[in-house]
């Protein structure tokens, strides 16, 4: 699945890059890098964290000071990032629920030190759209927002 939702997704960046103006290789390589540094921390990081119910997982991908904004059944969702893995904690995990859960990256915007994530994630009776702001500390991307909201499908 993880190699398959990869190969999916550096489908589609090929096709981004292509779309867009490339000023030269070293800009479209840190593109590619950081692209595909991102992709894989919510693969290997966010995803199994949320779908597990991994609080020290995913403390491990946000920064410290993380805030959460959205709606959840059309009622305003407000989170500091310890009341919501608190939250997480105290839940029964998607993987224990039995309930069906997917994760899927539809799109990643990066500039400079800043990048966008659209996802879908369907987890147990909800289907989100997540839009998670990562900033780049070092070496490593951090979720520094997250937004999101139930939709019907």
């Amino acid at each position: 699945m993880k190699t398959c939702v990869l190969l999916l997704f550096t489908i589609m960046l090929a096709a981004a890059v292509q779309a867009q103006p490339v000023k030269n290789d070293k800009t479209m390589n840190k593109f590619i890098a950081d692209s595909t540094a991102i992709a894989q921390a919510i693969e290997s990081v966010y995803f199994k964290g949320i779908y597990e119910g991994d609080t020290d997982l995913l403390k491990t991908i946000y920064y410290e000071h993380t805030l959460l904004f959205g709606d959840v059944n059309g009622q305003p969702y407000f989170k500091t990032l310890e009341q919501y893995l608190d939250g997480v904690k105290s839940r029964q995990s998607v993987r224990d629920s039995g309930k069906p859960f997917k994760g899927e990256i539809t799109g990643i915007d990066i500039i400079n030190s800043i990048a966008v994530v659209k996802l879908r994630v369907k987890m147990y009776d909800f289907n989100y759209s997540e839009l998670l702001s990562f900033h780049k500390f070092g070496d490593k991307w951090l979720i520094v927002t997250k937004m999101l909201t139930d939709v019907q499908q």
